[in-house]
């Protein structure tokens, strides 16, 4: 079958893990997920195609003097009272920003210190600073999942399962793995050395690494056989769309039967993103709906010029679909432009709003409206039910069998129902 295709999808879902670690705190994303995982993914907020204005809702002004006095009198108690001294006043600035937010009981609603802002920000950008490999930091160690192709991780002959126990020969025993990351990462051309415990090997090794500027795939695509084209979108960034209309001009000119767009463990990203991918299959009319507090309604249309109006679709869809990607899927079942295959989204169906803080203090994301599809359905903490459901098991990765990508390879070659 298309193990490449199987193995891209895999480490999809890894790339997922490597994030959630590093915004663990709850603050770029939090959701139910078995352990306590969380994924990684936001809408960002753009300027709506219409609107309808609302009148502003009333609201009792604070007294902040008032009510900030308990808050400047446990300053006051830390700096007098506390034992070790003296205290960061950066780092309590920055937790009460962080209490603050979490109060609110909210997990898409949160603070992010300066480190973890710069890293929310890679895979979005498509690319970062580092050693260019995929890892698991829930553990008692950063465990290396794997290393990206062509990556100074990869030439440094890094393993699936390494442990990184020191870095720099400092030991990180007892130390969060999520701060073990931001050690790893650094500007293209410096050197990290990584103490490693791999399993069967007797002893910790050392490996001297030079880290680069590491590209991460947003899209990857490829003619697949029997003349069907396949799209995988892996997150919804800065150069999404770009890459999306750079692969389909290279996909229709071989005048497919039909297209495959891969969905599957896209953890979302940048509603302007979504807005102009799903342009590229919908030609115009509704593609989603913003609902705010206020209740105002806000309608986001498609954009003109989408290069794949009329090709027959299928869309790849499963648990790990969501936010950006559930609306780019449910703007494509309600418009009847193609069919769902797969297993039900995550079901992330709110938008968030991202304020970056002054004195390079890091930013808050705060929840602002929900989404709904075309057809006003709500799907938050419910998802999208495909249209053709068609599990993937642990055993068929592991056999390198994709029963969801054969499925819609015979819808296309079937034709119109």
């Amino acid at each position: 079958m298309e193990s490449k295709i199987i193995r891209v999808v895999v480490i999809a879902f890894f790339a997922v893990l490597i994030m959630v670690a590093s915004f663990a705190g709850g603050v770029f994303a939090g959701i139910n997920l078995p352990d306590n995982l969380s994924l990684p993914f936001s809408i960002g907020r753009v300027e709506p195609t219409q609107s309808v204005v609302t009148p502003e809702v009333n609201a009792t002004p604070v007294d902040r003097d008032t009510l900030f006095q308990p808050f400047w009198q446990a300053w006051d108690l830390i700096h007098k009272q506390y034992v070790d001294q003296p205290v960061d006043d950066e780092q309590l600035m920055r937790g009460a920003i962080s209490g603050m937010l979490d109060s609110l009981g909210d997990p898409y609603t949160g603070y992010m210190d300066p480190d973890q802002f710069r890293q929310a920000n890679a895979p979005l950008e498509g690319e970062y600073e580092g050693i260019g490999a995929w890892v698991d930091p829930t553990g008692e160690f950063l465990t290396i999942i794997s290393p990206m192709e062509g990556s100074p991780a990869e030439a440094a002959d890094l393993k699936s399962g390494d442990q990184i126990i020191a870095v720099d020969t400092v030991s990180v025993v007892g130390k969060d793995p999520n701060l073990v990351l931001r050690e790893v990462l650094g500007p293209a051309g410096t050197s990290v050395v990584l103490t490693i415990q791999r399993e069967g090997t007797e002893a910790p090794f050392d490996v001297s690494i030079i880290r680069e500027k590491i590209v991460i795939p947003l899209v990857t695509s490829k003619m697949l056989d029997n003349n069907i084209a396949y799209l995988q979108v892996l997150q919804f960034g800065d150069k999404t769309e770009a890459d999306v209309r750079t692969a389909l001009r290279d996909l229709l000119k071989n005048d497919p039967k039909g297209l495959i767009l891969d969905l599957r463990n896209d953890p979302g990203g940048f509603l302007d993103t979504a807005i102009g991918v799903t342009s590229q299959f919908i030609g115009d009319g509704v593609i989603m709906y913003e609902e705010h507090g206020s209740g105002e309604k806000v309608t986001f249309t498609a954009r003109s010029g989408g290069l794949a109006l009329e090709i027959p679709l299928v869309v790849l869809v499963n648990e790990g679909s969501a936010s950006a990607s559930e609306i780019t899927a449910g703007a494509i079942q309600d418009r009847g432009r193609g069919t769902l295959v797969g297993t039900t989204t995550f079901g992330k169906g709110t938008v968030q709003s991202w304020s970056t803080l002054v004195n390079d203090q890091g930013a808050v994301k705060v929840t602002i409206a929900h989404w709904l599809t075309p057809n006003e359905r709500q799907i938050h903490g419910i998802g999208l039910t495909p249209d053709v459901v068609v599990e993937l098991t642990e055993e068929d990765v592991a056999a390198e069998r994709d029963p969801q990508l054969d499925k819609a390879v015979e819808l296309l070659l079937a034709g119109p129902q």
